[in-house]
Order: C-alpha cells, then structure tokens, then sequence
C-alpha cells in the first residue's frame, strides 16, 4: 500500500461566471454511500439549482464516479474528476452547484467553471498527505520519559496515548522507514533497556 493524497476538512468556495453562480462543495468520504450521501444532501439543499454536478473518487477498489447532471456530456463531470486524478486527491467527493444567469457558457466555458470549480473546493477543503505508519508502544521509568518525548519530536512521530501508572506506556504512530532508525536510537539512548514494539499499522496525517 502507498501513501495518498486526501482533503481534510469539509468546505465549499464559490465565483460567478457571466451571471452563473458556482459553487464547489467537497467532503473527504471513503465510502461510495458516504459520497452518495453527501451528493444527496448537497441536491437537497440547493434543490432549486440548475445543476448539482459531482465526481468522486475512492480508494476502495480504485473506484471513479460523475455525473453532468443535465449538462452537455463531457462539459461538467468530466472535468471535476479530471482536476481530482491531475490533482491526485482521493477519497472525496466534489459537488458543483449551478444557478443558470442566463448566459450560455458554451463547452468549452462550462469545462473551464467545473475544472475551476472542483479547484477551489480542493483548496477550501486543504489536502493532507496521508502516510502508512507502523503503530508502536514502548513503556519507560519516569526518568527516561523526557528522553523518549523529545526523541519522539524529534522523529515526527504522531502521539496516539500516554499512560501514566507505575511507568509511562506511549502509543505512537511513525513513518514505516524510520522505525529502525527510532528503535536503533533509543536502545543507544537508554544503554540498550528499552525498544519500540509493533502493535500495528495504519494511516496517519504526517
């Protein structure tokens, strides 16, 4: 598995084009029925546009999807799902909301207001570069705690828990090429007492 490129937050951005109000909607979804969803929610609520045109795409089986919603075919859907491939961004879906002003567009203008659409969602949305982690545990005396913290900054490591008993149990998330050099600098660190075991793998926002 590799690492991928995904939006962070939900958003919308929106311009007007010869009278024509666009609006860019965007979701991170990493289901088909959570981007049907929200693609229903997004036509439910600007029930009285023109269009609700969207593209998606997952992860989950390389899965594309768009729709022109009523558009001339090739003029909409097309290009908001050729911003999210050029882009590289998946998991999440883009809706594109319409309100006609009563200018025609022509093709080739209502392929530049859907691609500028989509990328205006894009950067609402901000992207974020998801990495495969190895998820890992190592329990410390208190005296070594400062230690382990600092190295663990040092390596960008993303802090799951920390659990304060009779030791100090921390949970943590790092890159899968930079755990050997982790487990090699703490056995050197701590004159060999402690190393970071594996207790999982998952994606993490690094």
């Amino acid at each position: 598995m590799s690492d991928y490129i995904t939006i962070k937050n939900q958003s919308s951005d929106e311009f007007v084009e010869k009278r024509s109000r666009f609006i860019g909607h965007i979701k991170p979804v990493t289901t088909r029925d959570e981007a049907e969803a929200f693609i229903a929610e997004i036509k439910s609520k600007y029930w009285d546009a023109r269009h609700n045109v969207y593209a998606y795409v997952l992860r989950d089986g390389q899965f594309r999807k768009y729709s022109d919603d009523g558009e001339p075919q090739g003029t909409a859907g097309v290009p908001v799902l050729e911003v999210l491939l050029k882009e590289n961004v998946t998991d999440c879906v883009v809706v594109v909301t319409r309100y006609f002003g009563g200018i025609l567009l022509g093709t080739g203008g209502l392929t530049r207001a859907y691609s500028k659409a989509a990328r205006i969602a894009i950067a609402a949305g901000e992207i974020k570069n998801m990495v495969l982690c190895e998820e890992m545990r190592i329990a410390c005396d208190y005296s070594f705690y400062g230690k382990l913290g600092a190295l663990l900054g040092e390596m960008g490591a993303v802090i799951i828990s920390t659990d304060f008993s009779e030791d100090v149990a921390v949970t943590f998330a790092l890159k899968k090429s930079e755990t050997g050099r982790l487990n090699a600098k703490l056995i050197d660190l701590s004159n060999g007492r402690y190393s970071a075991e594996k207790i999982g793998e998952e994606y993490y926002s690094i």
